[in-house]
């Protein structure tokens, strides 16, 4: 049985036709009003307060800038400021001092911001600040530090400050430092001599003022790579050997330790936090697991599905990498020196090869050994063409970078801190951050697992400080594991998470206390 076809309302059809009737006189009356309106052209140099209509506290700003506000423009430094040093700028913070160098105190306000943030994922931190910070006790402490610096760096700084502590610091990488969190700390009195971009020069100039000052001696150091203590011990020995105690929390700066200790060199005692459980089994592996994609993604946005990856190294860093990488579907390589480490690749289900074996196929080559020309220009010179790579590692020194800055190549900057290395054949070679450290160069990294290793930090610099003559002598030691486990229960609230108590017959069978530690020293978690 078929449809009647649709009756139309009474009289809707008419209001149909009067309504198109009008809409097509409006379209060209509209039409004929464009045509006859005069051409009028914009003045965008004489006339731009007028075309801007809103003008901003800097002064006049070009075009693309006042047309498209992004949320960086409100920290971003002029163009004409970019283009001077911040060594050859005098700057004051509100209180008239000038004990720093940054890349602009003005960005103090949005540096702020960025350390608020972090705090409210750095709870564990917070709270140690508050619990100690009647007793203070670093008081009396002068502390110099070159770290990262970064908003949650700063919230460490600044809890130091809190407990007491007098501070002066420098950054170990001249591409992770955030210029504006630099600005925030010196606006809050923190001598901090650091921006993003430095020359090598300027590292190390700045490494210099902080431990060069007038009437100020430092007395503890908390280095991350080494090359602070490296510094201190070399251009200043009276001051090397009147440090109460050295924090490092690097693979590369700790090893340099163990070299001094070993040639009897090192004259004070230092804290290993590198491989304290709460450093390596959370900021190692966690931490990486998560901004190794951030790095890749933010500088070439590759696609990881079905991608070839060798990754140097099988320790913590490289075990958090290869288990972001094997999630989205990438076929991973590993390289190994050691055994141990090489084994548990296998159980893992990764295959462990030689990097020549694998370095004509892989798309991406990463490294996080802590080693020196773990890629050579050999390896280099063999990549197939459009291969992404970088380095996990703290050290710039994995990649021969040296080798690449030669006539017959040419270096293109496609992106901030990407590169295209061009052979004379037309390959390229995507370098990521000329070689230094990915994640604080190219991304960020998970506030809440910087927590941890910040509170470890402050904990190691309050026992090194306070221990009694005798009881740390000229040697390196790692973090007591009590102190590792109070790390770790300043965190489990965030996880409203809830630990079991042993009973007194529990505890007696176990040998413990009920209190820990609850694993012996040999321990591996």
């Amino acid at each position: 049985m078929s449809m009647p076809d649709a009756m139309p309302l009474p009289g809707v059809g008419e209001e149909l036709k009067q309504a198109k009737e009008i809409e097509d006189a409006e379209k060209y009356s509209f039409m004929a009003t464009v045509t006859k309106a005069p051409k009028k052209q914009i003045q965008f140099a004489d006339d731009m307060q007028e075309f801007t209509k809103f003008p901003t506290k800097t002064g006049r700003r070009s075009l693309s800038r006042s047309i498209s506000q992004s949320s960086t423009d409100s920290y971003s430094s002029d163009s004409s400021d970019d283009e001077v040093s911040p060594r050859e700028k005098q700057q004051t913070n509100s209180k008239g001092s000038s004990n720093f160098c940054v890349k602009n105190i003005k960005q103090a306000e949005f540096g702020r911001r960025e350390i608020e943030i972090a705090e409210q994922d750095m709870s564990a931190l917070i709270s140690l600040r508050k619990r100690a910070q009647g007793e203070k006790p670093l008081a009396g402490a002068k502390i110099v530090g070159c770290t990262h610096i970064t908003a949650q760096t700063a919230v460490l700084i600044e809890t130091l400050c809190a407990l007491g502590a007098q501070c002066r610091w420098s950054a170990c990488n001249i591409y992770s430092t955030q210029n504006e969190v630099a600005a925030a700390l010196a606006e809050a009195g923190v001598a901090v001599f650091a921006w993003k971009g430095e020359s090598e020069d300027d590292f190390w100039w700045c490494i210099d003022r902080c431990v060069n000052m007038d009437g100020w001696q430092a007395n503890m150091i908390l280095d991350d790579g080494g090359d602070l203590t490296h510094w201190v011990y070399k251009k200043y020995p009276n001051v090397f050997k009147k440090i109460r105690g050295i924090v490092e929390e690097s693979v590369t700066g700790v090893h340099r330790l163990y070299q001094l200790s070993k040639a009897g060199k090192l004259c004070v005692p230092a804290m290993n936090v590198n491989d304290s459980v709460t450093k390596q089994k959370f900021d190692n592996l966690y931490c990486c697991r998560e901004s190794i994609l951030d790095g890749l993604k933010r500088t070439t946005d590759v696609m990881f599905g079905g991608k070839q990856v060798v990754v140097c190294g099988y320790g913590e860093v490289g075990k958090g990498c290869c288990a972001a990488l094997k999630a989205l579907g990438a076929i991973v390589y590993i390289t190994e020196i050691d055994p141990i480490c090489a084994l548990q690749a296998c159980m893992d289900g990764f295959r462990v090869v030689k990097l020549n074996e694998v370095i004509r196929q892989v798309d991406v080559v990463i490294t996080c050994t802590g080693n020196k020309n773990v890629v050579t220009r050999e390896h280099l010179d063999r990549m197939k063409n459009s291969c992404i790579v970088c380095n996990m590692g703290h050290s710039n020194t994995e990649i021969d970078v040296t080798s690449l800055r030669t006539p017959e190549l040419t270096w293109e900057r496609v992106r901030s801190q990407v590169d295209h290395v061009i052979w004379p054949d037309g390959k390229r070679v995507v370098l990521l951050a000329e070689g230094r450290l990915l994640n604080l160069s190219c991304s960020t990294v998970p506030t809440f697992v910087l927590s941890i290793t910040a509170t470890t930090q402050a904990l190691a610099l309050i026992e090194l400080y306070n221990a009694p003559e005798g009881r740390y002598k000229q040697d390196v030691y790692l973090l007591p594991k009590k102190m590792d486990e109070y790390v770790a229960s300043l965190h489990l609230p965030s996880f409203d998470a809830h630990l079991t108590e042993l009973t007194d017959d529990q505890a007696k069978y176990l040998g413990l206390n009920k209190n820990g530690p609850f694993k012996p020293n040999y321990y591996r978690y």
